[in-house]
């Protein structure tokens, strides 16, 4: 499947500048080009004293630019071709110098100059000593840059170059590399959408100490959300327990029960253009959760189970009812371990879904926690397609793809 990573073919132009973390620009660089994106570095004259350039040229197979007055070619002027080149300008790590040079339009040197000159998105990721990033001098270019339409990749707390805690450490690479992301998708597909999707398990309590749990990392959803967030939607990923983390770039709320998941749910779908239910939530929970920690017996314990609220079937109840949007559209998942499509085909049915996908999680390579998953989707129209063993990321972009097209049967009915 052909890579829809944003950065992939990407001209990224990477600032970096004289910041003790300039080190983890070469990193940060290392990534960029192994997403397939082209990286032009940028090295400013302080920021070649803390790290060579031929660590960036060696990574990226490309020249470093340092001379303000280099000619890329006969006739081309560096910063103007490189501004004009980009697809998005990235400042990492950014002093409080360099800050204030780009809030107040100077042209001093080729970075400078090089995001006067472009019109593509600028990331600027700050990284200096806390009482230097919190002086009202430097919050308020912050400020004006952000005014300016500038992303802000914040900076971290923790261990700093001069020995103290704080905050001010540069966001690291992965971060960035994730905010360099979102911010490229804001051409893709779904830009404009507003999605919501489920992810993990939920856990009911049985005590304060126990739960009833199942076995769902949350992997799968995740990858719905990325890849939803590298096509250019908003996403709000409702999270239950995991056993990773999730993708940069995306809202998160915590709902750890099924309860929880479905009054997110229910809050955030009312200017929602798709649901997707990748979560695996609980069918019962305890009738009455124990206040204290049950102790151990020697005869049996019996736990009386209550069912937990239906979210699809909630949702179903208000599509009915005229309750939400029409452009809405609602994506299930059917996790079985027999008769995985008369399963799956009649939770479509019932739930009054516009796409399912169907899992059969007895199969090699497409159970719970795996990287991996082989699905069926299916429609509102009838229509099925089945999916060979896919990574999960390339599972969530055809689930992308399908609601796409029902999307545009729609407008084409109109």
């Amino acid at each position: 499947m052909a890579s829809r990573d944003p950065l992939d073919g990407a001209r990224v132009v990477l600032g970096v500048t004289g910041s003790i973390a300039a080190y983890k620009a070469v990193m940060l660089a290392s990534a960029l080009h192994q997403a397939g994106a082209i990286v032009e570095v940028i090295l400013t004259r302080e920021a070649a004293e803390l790290v060579r350039p031929l660590s960036f040229q060696a990574i990226t197979h490309r020249p470093v630019h340092q001379e303000m007055f280099s000619l890329l070619a006969e006739t081309e002027i560096g910063h103007v071709t490189l501004g004009h080149q980009a697809d998005v300008v990235v400042v990492a790590p950014a002093t409080a110098h360099t800050l204030a040079r780009l809030a107040l339009g100077l042209g001093d040197d080729l970075l400078a100059t090089t995001v006067l000159a472009t019109r593509a998105p600028l990331v600027i990721a700050p990284a200096m000593e806390t009482n230097m990033l919190l002086h009202p001098a430097t919050q308020g270019h912050l400020r004006t840059l952000r005014e300016r339409g500038a992303v802000i990749v914040e900076p971290e707390a923790g261990h700093l170059a001069s020995g103290a805690r704080g905050v001010g450490r540069l966001a690291e690479p992965a971060v960035i590399l994730d905010t360099v992301r979102v911010v490229l998708a804001r051409r893709g597909d779904l830009a404009g959408w507003r999605v919501v999707v489920t992810a993990g398990g939920t856990q009911e309590p049985i005590d304060p100490v126990r739960v009833l749990a199942n076995r769902s990392s949350g992997k799968m959803g995740f990858a719905v959300a990325q890849a939803a967030r590298d096509r250019g939607a908003q996403v709000t990923l409702i999270v239950g327990a995991t056993s990773v983390a999730p993708p940069h770039g995306v809202r998160v709320i915590e709902a750890p029960t099924a309860r929880t998941m479905c009054e997110a749910v229910l809050r955030t779908i009312a200017e929602a253009d798709a649901l997707v239910m990748a979560a695996a939530v609980a069918d019962y929970e305890a009738a009455a959760p124990a206040a204290q920690k049950i102790k151990k017996r020697e005869e049996r314990l019996v736990l009386e189970l209550v069912p937990t609220p239906d979210i699809l079937g909630t949702v179903a109840a208000q599509r009915a009812a005229g309750a939400l949007p029409e452009r809405l559209l609602v994506v299930g998942f059917a996790a079985e371990s027999a008769d995985l499509l008369t399963h799956a085909r009649e939770k479509l049915r019932r739930k009054r879904l516009d796409l399912i996908v169907a899992n059969d999680i007895m199969a090699a390579g497409s159970g719970f926690g795996t990287d991996t998953n082989q699905v069926v989707l299916l429609d509102r129209s009838g229509a099925e397609r089945a999916l060979p063993l896919l990574p999960k990321l390339d599972v969530a972009h055809a689930l992308w793809d399908h609601v796409l097209a029902l999307r545009q049967q729609e407008v084409r009915a109109r």
